[in-house]
């Protein structure tokens, strides 16, 4: 197969369209396309040789999913995350930490102060009537 030049039509996965479209190359480096253009959104992006990026994948919401499967039923819980991923995760906060928290912040001193009232500014020109 002849080295890609500049225009040629190449497939890759497109980061705006989220599918693999057609491309053009715009750049070339050492003989492989470095930047390709989607003909469909018309977005540069980099070549990706066809790889859709791995997913974003939040796994303090996988590890709270799972504790709520193994209280309501042990056996339904059978995908476990692995401990270096729960440890490398914050931990949920605790709903009477935060209670604790907003209570400290909130001032001892009476009400808040209010904001002063907004004015009307005067239209210039002619008045419409």
């Amino acid at each position: 197969m002849r080295e890609p030049r500049l225009g040629d039509d190449i497939d890759d996965y497109c980061v705006r369209c989220k599918r693999i479209m057609n491309h053009a190359v715009v750049s070339v480096i050492n003989g492989a396309p470095a930047k390709v253009r989607c003909r469909t959104c018309h977005s540069d992006h980099d070549f990706r040789h066809e790889q859709a990026p791995p997913p974003k994948v939040d796994t303090r919401k996988a590890a709270l999913f799972s504790e709520v499967l193994k209280k309501v039923n042990p056996e339904a819980a059978a995908v476990e995350i692995p401990e270096s991923d729960l440890l490398a995760a914050d931990p949920p906060p605790d709903p009477a930490e935060g209670d604790r928290a907003a209570a400290e912040a909130a001032p001892e001193a009476g009400p808040a102060p209010q904001p002063a009232p907004k004015t009307k500014a005067k239209a210039k020109g002619k008045s419409r009537k």
